[in-house]
């Protein structure tokens, strides 16, 4: 339905259930390169309306709607765009639910996080190539030409590399759903939070010219996906200029917030960064993270100081009973005795008031200087 319906503006008048490519185009005059690269892609060739696939696929027209727009397609009223391959898709989502392995929201569920993902991933790979092409288009040819044959040949490989990634990802969180104590544990888990946030990012983008800022958000989303995946964090999503990553272990998320701003000090062109952190109670949906501990990290990323890392008390407190940091002592609360033999330090900042949150006391968390 996506790359189907947005070629589909001719609206065949076609009769026929197996229409071909032109006729369901509206005319030979939108044969382009375009409905070529699509029929490769979809390798099949345009057969159907909603209608005839959802009749074909034994699934009512309103069912299939509500499936083809989770998945983010566009309605495309009676054009005949639809293939086979729409028609299977169907039959399968409308087949979990009817043997009971998926109730009908979550199977709408599973259509719309496939959708979102892919949607994403298919919008940066096209991107990515599409650049490629613009600089590499040989002589006396455009790159619509050189499209088609660089599809051809990309297109197996990264079909089953992401099965292949796809695969290990599902192997990983099936672990992790696998080994919680509770059920509730498996959407309403406690988890270490963390937001990292480059610092005067908007001011710096009026500056810089289009490919630069395009190589800086590069680099910045790549080194923290290196560093957190790395050190056993999951990165929830990139914003930007800003980058969401959860742990269940507090001492691995207070190792990833000092690796990242240690790390990005080092890039002359990148700037400052601040991270705020939290730990507690987080809901998970669709692959995103929602709750109080959430937006209370958010919040400590907001009032962070410039290269340095605010956490609230409760992952001070778990980094406390897990040895990681000595324990809060009163009448030092600069932390300076008993300091030693710990790999990070914890200092109590001001208490102010945040935004919906009420009164917090964040604490600055850097490395001991014995571990440095």
């Amino acid at each position: 339905m996506a790359g189907e319906g947005s070629g589909s503006g001719g609206n065949s008048s076609g009769t026929g259930s197996g229409g071909s490519e032109g006729q369901a185009a509206g005319g030979a005059g939108d044969n382009t390169v375009a409905l070529e690269l699509e029929r490769l892609i979809l390798d099949a060739p345009r057969r159907y309306t909603p209608y005839q696939a959802a009749r074909a696929a034994d699934v009512s027209m309103d069912l299939a709607t509500r499936f083809w727009r989770a998945m983010g397609f566009p309605d495309i009223g009676q054009s005949r765009a639809l293939t086979d391959n729409d028609v299977i898709a169907l039959r399968r989502l409308a087949g979990l639910i009817e043997s009971g392995l998926l109730s009908e929201s979550m199977a709408i569920q599973v259509a719309r996080s496939t959708g979102q993902t892919t949607a994403r991933l298919a919008g940066w790979q096209m991107d990515t190539f599409l650049e490629n092409l613009t600089q590499a288009v040989e002589p006396g040819l455009t790159r619509a030409e050189v499209a088609y044959p660089l599809t051809e040949l990309l297109l197996p490989e990264l079909e089953q590399f992401l099965v292949y990634v796809w695969r290990r990802q599902l192997a990983a969180v099936t672990g992790r759903v696998v080994h919680a104590a509770e059920d509730t544990e498996i959407t309403s888990g406690r988890l270490a939070v963390g937001f990292a946030d480059l610092v005067g990012f908007t001011r710096l983008s009026r500056r810089l010219e289009e490919e630069e800022l395009g190589e800086l958000v590069e680099t910045f989303e790549n080194t923290c996906s290196d560093l957190i995946v790395g050190q056993g964090g999951r990165v929830i999503k990139t914003l930007g200029d800003e980058i969401l990553y959860a742990t269940e272990d507090p001492v691995v998320a207070a190792e990833i917030a000092l690796a990242l701003v240690e790390t990005l000090a080092k890039e002359d062109t990148m700037p400052a960064l601040r991270v705020g952190m939290a730990f507690g109670t987080v809901t998970s949906r669709m692959g995103d993270v929602f709750g109080t501990t959430v937006n209370l990290a958010s919040r400590l990323t907001s009032i962070a100081p410039r290269d340095a890392v605010l956490v609230d008390g409760e992952l001070a407190a778990a980094m406390e009973q897990t040895g990681a940091v000595p324990p809060y002592v009163p009448e030092d609360p600069a932390g300076h005795q008993a300091a030693v033999g710990f790999p990070f330090h914890l200092q109590p900042m001001w208490r102010r008031p945040v935004r919906g949150l009420g009164l917090v006391e964040p604490w600055l968390l850097t490395r001991s200087r014995d571990a440095e």
